[in-house]
């Protein structure tokens, strides 16, 4: 664990994002000590401190910390925080006094299991409706109470993810994956202009979609699109794409256009590859 760049075990129980979720976080898979998705992770952070009100100075010290702490290590996750620091003051009002922190955790990473991106997984509806908030949507802020709720509703081991929907009734994501239809020939995926979190495998996945010369289409969508939908897959920066092969209890094939994204996100997914920025993600 490092704190502002130096080994650190802890932090001051007068944290904000402790008290509020005042803070943004990413969560990094760094495969022989280079960090997968970068470009797009930073942006993303980028984004989040912008909306937050957040010093940007953070990001280059990322650049080269993130890297150090993965550097030795064959497959591991770097979970970043970054939050608004320990309150000056009790209340919600800010004093200016604050200073920020950077949080850096190193974690294992085990291997994959490879039936899961083949054969698929089993996913429920939660039934934890998410709030509409677009001063929040797209970032990956720290407040999860929403998803920490809905993934209290099973314990079967067997089901790997729920999809959530709004308030409004507009289906959005997983509780940690993004979600994608595949309805004839088009590539589908939620708008998240009123809540959600934009992930940066999503990003990858239509820029790779596109790139292909694949209809894709980010829009808002509802159950009718997923009862229609011919296939369903979810993504992750972690698992990259994990096709969806029962969704309370409807059964799915692994769809041609699944695997042909699939196929085109693995050379992309390995060491040493370059997923960020301009590249296609």
């Amino acid at each position: 664990m490092w704190v502002n760049g130096r080994a650190a075990e802890q932090v001051s129980v007068l944290d904000r994002a402790l008290h509020y979720g005042d803070g943004l976080f990413e969560t990094i898979g760094c495969l022989e000590g280079s960090p997968r998705l970068f470009d797009l992770h930073l942006q993303r952070l980028s984004e989040g401190c912008r909306r937050l009100g957040f010093a940007l100075h953070h990001i280059e010290a990322l650049r080269r910390e993130v890297p150090a702490l993965a550097f030795g290590a064959r497959r591991a996750i770097v979970k970043v925080l970054l939050t608004r620091g320990a309150a000056a003051a009790r209340g919600y009002a800010l004093t200016g006094e604050e200073q920020q922190l950077r949080i850096l955790l190193r974690y294992p990473w085990p291997q994959p299991d490879p039936a899961v991106a083949g054969e698929g997984v089993r996913v429920r509806i939660a039934a934890l409706r998410l709030g509409e908030n677009p001063a929040l949507a797209g970032l990956k802020h720290c407040n999860r109470l929403e998803q920490v709720l809905a993934r209290r509703e099973w314990s079967d081991p067997s089901i790997a993810e729920a999809l959530m929907f709004s308030s409004s009734g507009a289906l959005i994501s997983g509780t940690m994956s993004n979600v994608f239809l595949v309805h004839r020939s088009t590539v589908l995926t939620p708008s998240l202009e009123r809540c959600g979190v934009a992930g940066v495998m999503r990003e990858s996945v239509l820029r790779l979609a596109r790139d292909a010369g694949i209809d894709t289409q980010v829009r808002p969508l509802a159950a009718e699109d997923l009862e229609q939908a011919q296939e369903l897959f979810l993504t992750n920066a972690l698992t990259g794409i994990r096709p969806v092969c029962e969704l309370s209890g409807r059964g799915w094939a692994v769809g041609a256009l699944t695997r042909r994204l699939q196929g085109l996100l693995a050379p992309l997914l390995a060491p040493g590859a370059n997923l960020g920025g301009d590249h296609h993600g």
